[in-house]
């Protein structure tokens, strides 16, 4: 059945309607690029047994053509359920004006990730043709947080979606900042993610880096990060050795000490003659009991 909807006069803008939801398509604009499943399922629930109680925001482009300003979460559950029709708040405003409606009412909610709130007030920027500055200002922020928000977009999107993925912290992505090397970067990030560093133990790691070598550089911190690697081969050499012995039946014994300055690793290997002597006094001893 064919769904006709008369086109809404100017009066009535800003007021609720109900649309048919194949006429609404995304804000290009959107900051948020990730919606949970779970999330959308539980608002999709909700909806179906209460109603959607928030209409969503739209401008007209069109006599069946409506671009979302916000909702896209409530549109999509409401999308889930099979539903023809959809509450909608029509706001007659430009392409840059809606543009700018999404992103603040994004930012200014807190379930965007850092890196989708960093997209939301770049694309602000644009749009605004402002700086930093003055944005800090119309988002009731200081010039230092907008900033920090900013130098995240340093990282590559590979590196982004790896920090999300693993569920690494803001402060995890900006102590990466610190290493200018790309390839560099990346391996730090491998390690973090690999050994599960907190942000305290991140944040240590990345200060060690870059007082061993200077200033965290290319082949400096190339070098470091390869004798870190071969320390630990080393160290694995050495276990497994005196593993080997004690399988022989050979009584040997590892001490490790380790300070901020070297690790101290101390293996006893009992000599022959003294191996020998405890060797026949158990066999003595076994004569003896039987």
């Amino acid at each position: 059945m064919s769904v006709i909807l008369k086109e809404p006069k100017a009066k009535n803008c800003g007021k609720i309607m109900s649309l048919p939801v194949d006429w609404i398509f995304p804000n290009p604009a959107q900051p948020r690029r990730l919606f949970g499943q779970e999330e959308l399922a539980e608002l999709a629930r909700s909806i179906e047994e209460n109603g959607l109680l928030q209409p969503i925001l739209v401008r007209k482009v069109s006599e069946k053509r409506f671009q979302l300003i916000s909702g896209e979460r409530r549109l999509m559950a409401v999308r889930s359920l099979d539903r023809k029709m959809i509450a909608a708040i029509i706001y007659d405003v430009e392409s840059g004006e809606s543009a700018t409606m999404a992103l603040v009412e994004n930012i200014h909610r807190k379930n965007l990730s850092f890196f989708e709130e960093a997209r939301a007030i770049s694309n602000l920027i644009n749009i605004w043709g402002i700086t930093q500055e003055e944005a800090a200002k119309k988002l009731g922020r200081s010039q230092s947080a907008v900033a920090n928000k900013l130098r995240l977009l340093r990282l590559s999107d590979e590196m982004r979606v790896k920090i999300e993925k693993n569920e690494l912290t803001e402060r995890h992505a900006r102590a990466l900042l610190a290493i200018e090397d790309y390839t560099l970067r990346r391996e730090v990030l491998e390690r973090i993610i690999n050994q599960r560093l907190n942000v305290a133990q991140t944040e240590q790691y990345i200060k060690k880096l870059i007082e061993a070598t200077g200033n965290g550089k290319n082949s400096s911190v190339a070098s470091y990060l390869c004798v870190v690697k071969d320390v630990r081969l080393f160290v694995n050499t050495i276990n497994k050795a005196v593993d080997t012995m004690l399988c022989s039946g050979i009584n040997a014994e590892s001490i490790t000490n380790e300070n901020e300055e070297f690790i101290e690793y101390i293996v006893k290997i009992p000599k022959t003659q003294v191996y020998k002597k405890k060797e026949e006094g158990k066999k003595k001893e076994t004569i003896k009991a039987g």
